[in-house]
Formats: C-alpha cells, sequence, structure tokens
C-alpha cells in the first residue's frame, strides 16, 4: 500500500530555512520564515506570557482533558480583544483550535459542511497555506485581484470588480490586516466598500486575523473586522494567537462565528464536532496563558507594553529600509515600504533576482520577493538595500 505513496513538494519556505541554515557565510540574512525575531534574531518569551506560565505551573492541579471546543474564559477573552467589549455574545459561537491554521481550516470545514457547493473567493496572492489546505479539501476556490505589483499598493478597483461575481452562500477570504504575503492593507473606507458588496451579494465574509496588534495597533487593526462584524448576519473569524502573544509552539488560535440567536447552540455544537472528528480536544496550555494575560489587568499592561515595542520597532526597520533604498536608488520608488504594515513586504524583485541576492549577498527570501521585515536589524538593512539595487530592482 505504501508503495503507491508519491513524493511531496517540499514548503518553499522550509526550504529555503534548511538552505540557509546551511550557508556557512558570516554575514547571512534571514528573511524567509514569518517568525518575529529580536535585533539578535531571537523569538523571545513575552514577559507576560512568562509570568502566566509561572502562575499556571504553580496552580494547575491537573492535565485531564478540559472542553472539547474549548474554553469559555479563553473564548471570551478573545472575543472581546477582536471584537470589541460588548461584542454580541448571544449571536457568537467560538472554537479554540490547533493554532491560527487550524482555525482556517475549521472555518473551511465549517463553511462546507453548511454549503456543499461554496466557493472560496481567496485574494491574489494570499498565504501560500490558505491555497494549500483548500487544494487538499478539494474545495472550490477561485482568486480576486488585490495587489497592484507596479504601485505595490492595493489594487481595490480590480478586487472589486471581481468580487461582483461572489454568488450568495460563496465565501470571501479576507486579510484582517497586515496582508500576508504584501503588507498592503485596506483602508477602513474600503473595508466599508467591501461590507456594502457583500451585504448586496449575499456572500460570507471569512477573516484571517493573524496579526493583530502588529500592524497599525491593537486596536486599529481590529477595525476592520469590527465593521464587517457590525454589518452582516453571520461572519467567520480565524484569530491565531501565536505572533501578538509569541507563543508560537503552543498552537493556539480561535474560530469566532456569528449567527442568528436561533442557530447560535447548533454552530456552536458543529464547531465541537469538528474538532471532535479531528483532533478531539484542542491544546489547553496556551489557551490558559493567554486567558491569563488578557484578563489580568498587571499582564495585560506589560503584555501591551511590550506588543508595541514590538510594532514600533517594525515600523522603525521599514522607515529606515526606505530611507536607504531612496538614497541608493535616487528616487521614492521603494517609499511603499514605509507604508506597508505588519511583518511582510513584497519587495517586487523577480525570482532571477532573489536567487542573485542569495547567491551574492546571503540574502534569503521567499521566491516572489516577499521579506519578513522582523528579520531585519538597523546593521543588515543596508546590506539589503545594496543588494537590492545591485540586483537591478
Amino acid at each position: 500500500m505504501l508503495n503507491n505513496l508519491k513524493p511531496q513538494a517540499p514548503d518553499k519556505i522550509l526550504a529555503l530555512m534548511e538552505e540557509y541554515r546551511a550557508d556557512e557565510r558570516d554575514q547571512k540574512v534571514d528573511l524567509g520564515v514569518g517568525v518575529y525575531k529580536t535585533a539578535e534574531g531571537k523569538t523571545p518569551i513575552m514577559r507576560a506570557i512568562h509570568k502566566a506560565e509561572k502562575q499556571v505551573w504553580d496552580q494547575e492541579t491537573t492535565k485531564s482533558y478540559a472542553g472539547l471546543a474549548g474554553q469559555p474564559e479563553f473564548h471570551a477573552a478573545m472575543a472581546e480583544m477582536v471584537l470589541g467589549k460588548g461584542y454580541p455574545a448571544d449571536r457568537l459561537a467560538c472554537l479554540s483550535t490547533v493554532g491560527g491554521t487550524g482555525a482556517c481550516r475549521m472555518g473551511f470545514e465549517l463553511a462546507r459542511m453548511a454549503n456543499p457547493d461554496t466557493t472560496i473567493w481567496v485574494s491574489d496572492p494570499t498565504w501560500p497555506n490558505h491555497l494549500s489546505i483548500l487544494n487538499f479539501m478539494g474545495q472550490a476556490q477561485k482568486p480576486y485581484r488585490y495587489f497592484d505589483s507596479e504601485t505595490r499598493s492595493v489594487d481595490f478597483d480590480a478586487m472589486i470588480e471581481d468580487l461582483k461575481s461572489v454568488k450568495k452562500g460563496d465565501i470571501v477570504l479576507l486579510h484582517g490586516c497586515c496582508h500576508n504575503p504584501t503588507g498592503a492593507n485596506l483602508t477602513i473606507e474600503q473595508w466599508g466598500a467591501v461590507a456594502d458588496l457583500l451585504e448586496e451579494t449575499g456572500a460570507v465574509p471569512m477573516i484571517d486575523l493573524a496579526y493583530q496588534g502588529f500592524g497599525d495597533g491593537l486596536e486599529e487593526d481590529a477595525a476592520g473586522t469590527r465593521l464587517i462584524a457590525s454589518r452582516l448576519p453571520e461572519v467567520i473569524i480565524a484569530a491565531s494567537c501565536s505572533k501578538n502573544f509569541g507563543i508560537y509552539r503552543e498552537r493556539t488560535g480561535c474560530l469566532m462565528v456569528l449567527g442568528s440567536e436561533e442557530m447560535k447552540k447548533t454552530v456552536q455544537g458543529t464547531l465541537g464536532y469538528l474538532n471532535r472528528q479531528t483532533y478531539s480536544f484542542p491544546p489547553y496550555h496556551g489557551q490558559a496563558l493567554v486567558t491569563r494575560v488578557l484578563t489580568d489587568p498587571a499582564l495585560r499592561a506589560d503584555w501591551e507594553a511590550e506588543l508595541e515595542d514590538v510594532r514600533t520597532g517594525m515600523l522603525k526597520l521599514r522607515q529606515q529600509l526606505a530611507d536607504e533604498l531612496r538614497k541608493l536608488s535616487n528616487s521614492d520608488r521603494f517609499d511603499f515600504v514605509a507604508q506597508h504594515r505588519g511583518m511582510f513586504s513584497r519587495l517586487g524583485a523577480s525570482p532571477e533576482q532573489v536567487a542573485k541576492m542569495k547567491a551574492d549577498d546571503a540574502i534569503y527570501m521567499v521566491g516572489d520577493s516577499r521579506i519578513n521585515i522582523a528579520g531585519l536589524n538597523e546593521n543588515s538593512v543596508p546590506l539589503l538595500a545594496k543588494a537590492l539595487i545591485d540586483a537591478g530592482v
């Protein structure tokens, strides 16, 4: 039987990581993997998480199973962070998941159970794992234009033109903030126009909110999601705790589903069923840490302060890179780097130029020229800027 298996294509980012590790050059720069790193190249444990972890360690009395759908206090804390105080609890069903990836997968599964004929509309480009999961599921999907490769900004007119073709019951997958891989975000006015279109067509928004707090601020990054949630009768939200809490390896995520009050019990039961059929009970530890941080005033204040330091640090790196490129190119064509938000930007280099920078300068980025801004520091920014200009970008 096993002889029938075929080799799977390696994940491009994971393969790039291995290639980077094998490179023996001293001044190599890793801009590929989507993980936050300090100037020293470390992914730290946040102070509040460290404190919360000690509290859990000291107070936990059992390792027995917890809730099938996750912990209600975690759901409430996440819902308030994402949707704001006064969120419509009477319409909200929640599911704890294995990371934000698990939340996306469960969201897709829920949509398919509710409407087997649904089509998932996905931004072009998007996070590659969105497409990988949908392809593995055999789920019908269509792209909608999103990014203008010339201006490196949102091509909103093209986006709206494509989404006019969605049908009632289709799913429109949106990035809540810090668009991956481009870094180009919708304005709040554009979010409003998207809500208008969804109301008109009857399509259901599914928002992947993986980087809340990494863009313009914790509240600001949720503005688009909250606008959609306030306008549409049905909304699916996949939230990740990996980045903003720095608990990548704890695999902590939350799927939130807004519907009618009458359907809440059925939706909640369906979410629990999905967990049972996939991995039964979700990981508990990350839920406990996030809940403590969000509900303890001192821990929350410390977490928000450190998260703000992370956010502003990335903005400073963006501005430094834009300034360096403006100086070397004697033009403003790279100013978009400072305007993008989050960990990522797509720089507009060709695969050949990306390969040249890797070979000549030991600078590693994904083939579409997506870079992780957090992989830079003030010393490596000039190296990247020079490499880009030398490669003819």
